[in-house]
């Protein structure tokens, strides 16, 4: 049976791991500007990728930045949205969000975290997605794949929330490392890690997870 690792041996082991097997990983939402990015963010709150990304282009095609979102209205910001999860709510924020850009910060995306949140629609999460994605801050956005991945392997312990588990994460993670890993949490919980039955036998990382050398299977 393996050596327990200690919680600083885990991190390092699994940055490790991922640094040789997924040295890059990115968002999976398509953008161009921090504009998109946060209106594809918004959009993307329990609702697929892979569905956000068939509604922008339409989207930004109609609303190309802040501006031109910020003198519609909610029907046709509705009709444009329609396909994702709560788009009633999503109409709204998104909305909210283009007029306060236009009004406060002249069209432009600020990256400050706690700027950011005052945002209708944009939360903590939401608000580290856009800081390390669009402007590559140190910052450790946690989503549902996030929260439950690192429980699973022994990065956090008993995390009772998001901002927990941020700041389990960010303890350890180094400052350098906290864009990208956000992302690799993100993808393995995704595609191996996932809800119902992880994938742990094509898991590269079980040697190292407590979930799995607990005999969770």
């Amino acid at each position: 049976m393996p050596r327990k690792l200690t919680k600083p041996e885990r991190f390092k082991s699994v940055i490790s791991w991922f640094d040789q097997n997924m040295p890059v990983a990115e968002t999976e939402l398509d953008y161009k500007t921090p504009y998109e990015l946060i209106v594809a963010v918004i959009l993307s709150a329990q609702c697929t990728d892979k569905r956000v990304n068939i509604i922008t282009p339409p989207f930004f095609n109609r609303f190309p930045d802040a501006d031109s979102l910020s003198v519609s209205n909610e029907e046709e910001v509705f009709g444009l949205i329609r396909s994702c999860s709560y788009p009633n709510n999503k109409a709204r924020h998104l909305l909210g969000m283009a007029r306060m850009l236009t009004a406060e910060f002249k069209g432009v995306v600020p990256s400050d975290i706690e700027t950011l949140q005052k945002l209708p629609g944009v939360g903590r999460k939401t608000a580290n997605v856009i800081a390390s994605v669009a402007f590559n801050l140190p910052a450790m956005a946690v989503d549902t794949h996030v929260h439950r991945v690192s429980a699973r392997i022994g990065l956090t312990y008993r995390a009772k929330n998001p901002r927990e588990t941020e700041r389990q994460l960010v303890q350890y993670i180094p400052e350098n490392k906290l864009a990208i890993a956000h992302h690799w949490l993100i993808l393995h919980g995704r595609y191996v890690c996932i809800a119902r039955k992880p994938k742990c036998a094509e898991c590269g990382l079980k040697e190292m997870c407590r979930y799995y050398l607990a005999g969770n299977l």
